[in-house]
């Protein structure tokens, strides 16, 4: 039988897992610091305020709205009004997963074969997500210069290189992705990267798509400026999509909820959501608790986003204290849950990462993300304990 060329891809063990599966199975003791599902973290969680709205009983009745219930909308539009911008509901379409939103939003502007463009490094999932919407994806490079200070540079190291990413347009594409803050380089795109983005979409007719999960979780200074800011505040020249949702904002990546909000020209935007809305309408995957529930979950997230704040915080700081002095060296950070090592390639004819496991440390290699060799990517999320045990393992002395 033969299956859809969509799905045709290698399912096979790669190394690095195969030698996990191994350690595993032989019993051995392993600090893992790849750990970034949030409730998995030992955080505090108020499980009664957390799970209370579920039982509201109007989850009882089904009222389809294709773009969400008005209530839902309603507190995504607040959450924005916290981050200094004003959304009209009929400009927010929910969904269950940034994943599915990035699925709208190549069906709504590309027929098969259309390109979108992506910066790399950048976190693997589009390539799936693109191959299954029959849309090409086609990279820009981000650059880090070396010169940057972890310890105390507020502006990123990273920079889009926008002579590159002017080049790549063709008549095949119809909208750059943007992800602001970065995964895993962790920069916001600046004041003039954002210009200049939105000057190349306005002059090739084409779309931005902004992925903010990790908008909420800028580092120190970083916080105070104004790269750090959502890109649904000011005025977008070009037909904008925002993506965001729980997963990251209240630390709940199992309650699936999700969003896109547009801005941008005014009759873009309408013609764009009343597109939006069939296809929402087609699927209708928002369910009624979940959307109940939501307006309670945004309002309680403060509690979450401190914890987890003070974790990266007292991780880097942990991080940074015990590389001084080692062949490993911490690259700058803006915002967001991973921390990038310039590392050693190989250790004893071992490549970094099969060293670091093999001393009972899990780490991810940075060309999971497209980073060159000698990167690695750690979660900033893991908990104190395994953290400073998985450093102190690492061969980097």
């Amino acid at each position: 039988m033969d299956f859809s060329k969509r799905t045709h891809w290698d399912l096979s063990e790669n190394d690095l897992a195969a030698a996990i599966r191994a350690h595993r199975s032989a019993g051995r003791e392993l600090a893992d610091l790849t750990l970034s599902n949030p409730t998995l973290c030992g955080f505090d969680y108020n499980q009664a305020e957390l799970l209370a709205p579920l039982s509201n009983p109007s989850a009882t009745i089904y009222t389809a709205d294709p773009l969400g219930m008005a209530s839902a909308r309603e507190a995504v539009a607040a959450y924005y009004t916290d981050a200094e911008a004003e959304l009209p509901i009929d400009r927010i379409c929910l969904t269950t997963s940034t994943s599915e939103a990035y699925s709208f939003l190549f069906r709504l502007l590309c027929d098969p074969g259309d390109e979108v463009l992506v910066a790399t490094p950048s976190y693997p999932l589009f390539d799936y997500i693109a191959q299954l919407d029959n849309v090409v994806l086609r990279e820009y490079p981000l650059h880090y210069d070396p010169n940057s200070d972890p310890r105390t540079d507020a502006h990123s190291g990273w920079s889009i290189d926008l002579v590159a990413l002017r080049s790549s347009i063709t008549h095949r594409i119809r909208a750059i992705i943007l992800v602001h803050p970065n995964n895993p380089t962790g920069n916001f795109a600046s004041g003039t990267e954002r210009a200049a983005l939105e000057t190349l979409c306005e002059e090739q007719g084409i779309a931005l798509i902004v992925d903010e999960v990790f908008l909420d979780y800028a580092i120190g200074e970083a916080a105070r400026t104004q790269s750090a800011k959502s890109f649904t505040t000011g005025q977008p020249r070009c037909l904008t999509f925002v993506l965001s949702g729980i997963s990251k904002i209240c630390g709940l990546p199992q309650m699936k909820a999700s969003w896109i909000a547009a801005c941008g020209p005014e009759a873009l935007v309408r013609s764009a959501m009343a597109r939006l809305e069939v296809i929402a309408d087609t699927f209708l995957s928002m369910n009624a608790p979940i959307q109940n529930a939501l307006p309670s979950w945004l309002a309680n997230r403060h509690s979450i986003q401190q914890q987890i704040r003070q974790r990266i915080t007292e991780n880097l700081e942990t991080l940074d204290a015990h590389l001084a002095g080692t062949q490993a060296h911490r690259l700058t950070l803006q915002a967001g849950w991973t921390a990038i090592l310039r590392v050693p390639r190989t250790i004893d004819g071992r490549e970094f990462t099969q060293a670091s496991l093999a001393a009972g440390t899990l780490i991810q290699p940075g060309s999971f993300y497209g980073l060159p060799g000698g990167r690695a990517v750690l979660s900033l999320l893991t908990p104190t304990e395994t953290w400073v045990t998985g450093l102190e393992r690492l061969p980097i002395e």
